[in-house]
């Protein structure tokens, strides 16, 4: 379930002292929809220019991402937008970015983002994974799968972002920014254009072309076919989870595409 938003003027007086501490004097603040994994999202306007904010409250049950983005910013920038701050205070958790002028990636057939998602796909695999505390895939995935042994085939020491909704990559000239590093994941590398291809036949695409816009990364050409089943396999009981009994629409949409691209995995086997 989406953590509950607030609005800046919402946040305890504590916790807005403490991020203009950081700031500097706040001139206009423009609230934004939160995201999934944010219950605050905003931009405030300063003398010094835009920082992005993104936050929970400190006991909210996945907080610990605030604290997971803060240790692997420096690790991936400029990929990712350039962590400024993290204040805790006044029982909020709060992260200020420098913000990236850019608009949401656009992922279906034909789009020109294409490319340069595909870019970042191999900016990414050229980062070495950080010796940080980070979770594994073969951990992640392992109630989701057919038979226990099969989760062996995700591990790796990759890093991985695994969070490929369109929203959390951001289109600036002829290159893809990717944002909310709460969920990233050390494991093997070809995940990511997995993760991706589901997010690719949600958008449009069929499971082969969603397949083939792929098909170049190296990371990808390494990935053993029935491993690649498996994960199919585990990203539809993934979904079918998050759905429950009665899933929104854009949660339907993710399942439906899931369920796709395991029957596409199934009919090649």
């Amino acid at each position: 379930m989406p953590a509950p938003s607030i609005t800046f003027d919402g946040l305890p007086s504590g916790a807005r002292i403490a991020i203009e501490a950081e700031t500097g004097p706040i001139l206009r603040i423009e609230n934004v929809c939160a995201g999934l994994n944010s219950s605050l999202s905003a931009f405030v306007h300063t003398t010094g220019g835009v920082v992005f904010l993104k936050g929970l409250r400190a006991d909210h049950r996945w907080v610990w991402t605030q604290q997971r983005e803060a240790h692997i910013n420096p690790y991936v920038t400029p990929l990712a937008p350039r962590l400024l701050f993290h204040v805790i205070a006044d029982g909020w958790d709060v992260l200020g970015f420098e913000t990236i002028a850019g608009h949401h990636a656009d992922y279906s057939p034909g789009s020109p983002d294409l490319p340069r998602v595909t870019g970042a796909l191999r900016e990414l695999a050229s980062l070495p994974c950080p010796g940080i505390e980070l979770r594994h895939a073969e951990q992640r995935l392992a109630n989701y799968v057919a038979d226990a042994a099969d989760a062996e085939a995700f591990a790796g020491n990759a890093l991985l972002h695994t969070d490929w909704n369109n929203h959390n990559v951001l289109i600036t000239g002829d290159r893809a920014h990717l944002v909310d590093w709460g969920w990233a994941t050390r494991g093997a590398a070809w995940l990511d254009p997995a993760h991706w291809i589901i997010w690719l036949i949600a958008a449009g695409h069929t499971p082969p072309a969603a397949e083939e816009s792929v098909a170049l990364l190296p990371a990808w050409t390494s990935a053993p076919p029935r491993a690649v089943n498996a994960f199919a396999h585990a990203s539809a009981n993934l979904w079918e989870e998050i759905a429950g009994s009665a899933p929104d629409d854009w949660t339907r949409h993710l399942l439906d595409a899931a369920r796709l691209w395991q029957q596409h995995r199934s009919n090649r086997s």
